[in-house]
């Protein structure tokens, strides 16, 4: 890439936000400079204080790469709002830091654009690594759906993926509710007029957020399944389950109350609540009784209370 010339107008700018995840990053750039093709393309990356020698990595390897450092971790939210206020292409591709692209995947998420005027995000077909299915979108949340997902009704009855659709779906580009953030195409001016992310979010449902309003605002949320990207999963938040389930649960009773209203919102949290109190005490008697061996760690009931008490 350091030989390539950067013309006026560009087709994408690639954000790639970044927090302590220097060897997927650099993984993820590689992807992008072996597979944009023909396309004119930037890549901007937001860094929110990383203390892994990330900045070091980026100046050594990837000389052109744009980069915006932040000297704290100021979210994911906010951070793409930073890569797209700098950021020149007609299109936006939000790519997560623990993502890779396959070949041609821009350009097909990139064809179902030009195909359909009216769609405003268009998502990838998500893969785990070694190739397999990872649920990619998903309906737009409904109590009943929370109750399924937090009780685990919801895959006992429906599937392993619920509440997204199986790989037996994908059979072309289709509209969608919400797609997932990991890589997102985003047309840039109707993704500013709205405001960009809402930055009350500061970890999760940032992406579902952002599709209600595009939706609202009389936009379409597509999906591609051409379009394949590898996404590791929990690049970096991956040794913080508790505190990533927390960070979750404030995100939707934060989407909840601004689209659904108040008392949806604190029907949802008296659901969080219940069945994470069970959860708490299921996995606690598990790791008791089989001294360590069993049971995983749930956030703890005073710690759900620290983030859901707003």
């Amino acid at each position: 890439m350091t030989n390539i010339h950067i013309p006026p107008h560009l087709d994408i700018s690639v954000i790639i936000v970044n927090w302590n995840t220097r060897q997927l990053l650099a993984q993820a750039i590689r992807s992008v400079q072996q597979t944009f093709g023909k396309l004119s393309v930037e890549i901007i990356v937001v860094d929110n204080g990383s203390t892994d020698g990330s900045q070091d990595m980026l100046r050594s390897h990837f000389p052109l790469v744009k980069v915006v450092q932040n000297t704290e971790n100021v979210g994911f939210a906010r951070a793409n709002n930073q890569g797209a206020r700098l950021a020149r292409g007609e299109f936006l591709l939000l790519l997560n830091s623990d993502a890779e692209l396959y070949p041609n995947a821009m350009q097909s998420m990139l064809e179902v654009m030009r195909a359909h005027p009216k769609a405003g995000i268009v998502g990838a077909n998500l893969r785990n690594p070694g190739g397999s299915f990872q649920a990619s979108h998903t309906p737009f949340p409904t109590l009943t759906q929370e109750f399924l997902i937090l009780s685990g009704l919801g895959r006992a009855l429906y599937g392993a993926h619920y509440p997204s659709r199986g790989p037996e779906e994908d059979i072309g580009p289709q509209r969608v509710d919400y797609i997932e953030g990991a890589c997102m195409l985003i047309r840039r001016e109707p993704y500013l007029e709205v405001g960009g992310m809402d930055e009350g979010y500061f970890m999760y449902a940032e992406e579902v957020d952002l599709c209600y309003t595009f939706v609202q605002h009389g936009w379409e949320v597509w999906y591609q399944p051409a379009a394949r990207v590898l996404h590791h999963g929990g690049g970096s938040s991956r040794n913080r389950r508790a505190a990533r389930e927390g960070d979750l649960y404030q995100s939707r009773v934060r989407f909840f109350r601004k689209w659904r209203g108040s008392m949806q919102a604190e029907a949802l949290k008296a659901l969080i609540y219940l069945l994470t109190f069970v959860k708490w005490g299921i996995h606690n008697a598990l790791r008791i009784l089989s001294h360590g061996r069993r049971g995983r760690t749930v956030i703890s009931p005073s710690a759900l209370h620290q983030k859901l008490k707003t």
